[in-house]
C-alpha cells in the first residue's frame, strides 16, 4: 500500500491542511512542516495557501450555516452565539480601519485572530468577498512572516 507519511509530498499535505483548521491555521502549520522536514519557504507558501482556502466559503456560506446551526439544537444555537461574540468584539476595529482593521487582525499570530476570526468578522459585517479577501489575503501573508521570524529567525528568510 502507497503511504504518504513521512514524504515530502505528505508533509506538503500535512502542512496544507493543519493551516486550514481554525485556531490552528499557519501558526501550528508552519512550525510543523519545517520541523517534519520542508524547507521553510516551501511550508510557508503552503500554509499561507492552505490558510486563504477557507476564507471565501467563511464569508460566503457562514450565516447560511449558522441559521441552519441554531435551528437543530439549543447547543447549537449557544456554539453559534460563542462565534458571534467573538466576531463582534473585534468589528469596531475593522469598522474604523476597514481594510487594515481586517489586516491587522488576521496578521497578528495570537489565538482568536487569522484568518477564520477575520473572514467570520467579515461575514458579520456582511463585507462583500471583493472587499475582504484582499485584506485578509496580506494579514495572513504578514502573519506568516512573523510565525516564520519568530520561529527560526530573520536569517531563515534571508
Amino acid at each position: 500500500m502507497f503511504s504518504l507519511w513521512g514524504t515530502t509530498a505528505g508533509n506538503l499535505i500535512m502542512t496544507f491542511l493543519i493551516s486550514m483548521v481554525p485556531v490552528l491555521e499557519l501558526r501550528a502549520a508552519i512550525p510543523l512542516g519545517v520541523i517534519n522536514g520542508l524547507d521553510i519557504w516551501a511550508a510557508l507558501i503552503v500554509a499561507i495557501i492552505g490558510n486563504l482556502v477557507p476564507v471565501p466559503f467563511i464569508i460566503i456560506f457562514i450565516r447560511k450555516i449558522f441559521k441552519w446551526m441554531q435551528s437543530k439544537s439549543e447547543r447549537l444555537a449557544r456554539l453559534v452565539k460563542k462565534f458571534e461574540d467573538k466576531a463582534n468584539a473585534r468589528k469596531d476595529k475593522v469598522l474604523k480601519y476597514e481594510f487594515w482593521g481586517l489586516m491587522v487582525l488576521v496578521a497578528v499570530p495570537l489565538p482568536g485572530t487569522g484568518a477564520w476570526t477575520g473572514a467570520l468578522v467579515a461575514a458579520m459585517l456582511d463585507m462583500q468577498l471583493k472587499r475582504a479577501f484582499p485584506a485578509i489575503f496580506v494579514g495572513v501573508i504578514v502573519a506568516g512572516i512573523i510565525v516564520t521570524t519568530a520561529t527560526y529567525g530573520v536569517a531563515a528568510l534571508i
